[in-house]
């Protein structure tokens, strides 16, 4: 059987992007080239490299195709269940590389370690999260927990979900932490409704609620910085 005109192993060796990469560096490579090797292979009228163009295009920027979720890479014809997971993972991997500044677990001394950590993991992010960081008595991350994804509530973000954990680990403290996905940190009034509740709610536990910070674009707001939380 013919092989098909469009696969790259036709190209000839100097062109291909994967003998490109590894003769040269990824330096070399274009963000369309790249994303082509990460996708693998095309199809039957399409290279990868052209459903790596088709994608840029698509989404418009490198940057815009970071926050599509696996069902949204899919919309793009070629880009099936296998390829969306493993540009997801990359993604994926790409943010946890820029949020790891410290080996091992990190310490928290200040809202701005904090924003550090956790805005290249939640730049992107379409929807709600809320986080609840536990501390030992250095500040140091004793563990991470999700509490909830979509529009913050009260209902969802119950003091006897955010402290169980607390008292199980013998945290000394916890950071509470959501995002805005809008890009604007400013508190709105059910996010200072859920602070004063948690934190009222950890002096009866006998645990102190450090801070709580917003998270929105590029940016923070420290609850505690702000005087909300004293």
């Amino acid at each position: 059987m013919t092989e098909s005109p469009y696969k790259i192993s036709r190209w000839p060796k100097q062109e291909r992007p994967r003998e490109r990469l590894l003769q040269q560096g990824g330096q070399h490579l274009s963000d369309t080239e790249l994303l082509g090797i990460l996708i693998g292979k095309g199809t039957k009228k399409k290279t990868a490299i052209d459903l790596a163009r088709e994608l840029l295009d698509h989404y418009e920027s490198l940057e815009n195709l970071f926050s599509r979720s696996p069902a949204e890479l899919m919309k793009v014809k070629g880009i099936g269940s296998a390829k969306a997971a493993t540009l997801s993972a990359a993604f994926q991997l790409v943010r946890r590389v820029q949020s790891q500044t410290h080996r091992g677990r990190p310490i928290f001394k200040k809202a701005k370690d904090v924003a550090d950590h956790y805005l290249p993991l939640v730049t992107d992010l379409r929807k709600e999260i809320f986080k609840v960081l536990l501390l030992s008595r250095g500040n140091r991350l004793i563990k991470e927990i999700t509490l909830s994804e979509g529009t913050l509530d009260a209902s969802l973000v119950h003091p006897r979900e955010v402290f169980r954990e607390a008292l199980l680990e013998s945290a000394a403290g916890v950071i509470l932490l959501h995002n805005h996905p809008s890009g604007n940190p400013t508190p709105s009034e059910e996010d200072l409704r859920i602070t004063r509740q948690l934190v009222e709610a950890g002096k009866v536990m006998g645990i102190k609620v450090y801070d709580h910070l917003i998270l929105a674009g590029d940016d923070y707001r420290s609850l505690a910085e702000a005087g909300f939380i004293v």
